[in-house]
């Protein structure tokens, strides 16, 4: 079996909704963030993807791990799944897509067909703590 494909991704839940983007061509919402780059810290990522994505700065001090999720990778080989580092944190700016990102979007635990296989287990998690509506 493969190695998983590792990433880092934002939690952000506002109202009961998380934040979610939509990458051009694709069919399902992720969670903002993406894959390091070689000697990158995973907060380091998470400010370089987050700021590419949705041209908003992620406030670094204000940065706390909120878990780590693995599950099938959705539209690769069967087989592959993805790790997904998952941080919360504060942010500058107005939200709007940047990048690859074509859409941005909130989503309630009713959007959950919505997500991919590892962010519909972050969901499941979300829901069970209470602060997914």
């Amino acid at each position: 079996m493969a190695d998983p494909i590792d990433k880092v991704a934002w939690i952000r839940i506002e109202g009961g909704r998380i934040l979610g983007a939509r990458s051009r061509g694709k069919d399902v919402c992720y969670l903002p963030g993406g894959k390091r780059e070689a000697g990158e810290t995973d907060l380091d990522t998470l400010v370089r993807e987050i700021g590419e994505e949705l041209s908003v700065a992620i406030v670094r001090e204000s940065g706390r791990f909120a878990g780590v999720f693995e599950a099938r990778a959705h539209g690769h080989a069967e087989g592959l799944s993805v790790r997904m580092s998952c941080y919360e944190a504060d942010y500058r700016g107005d939200l709007a897509p940047g990048g690859e990102v074509e859409e941005v979007v909130w989503l309630a635990y009713g959007d959950r067909h919505r997500v991919s296989p590892v962010v519909r287990l972050i969901f499941d998690s979300l829901r069970a703590e209470g602060r997914l509506a």
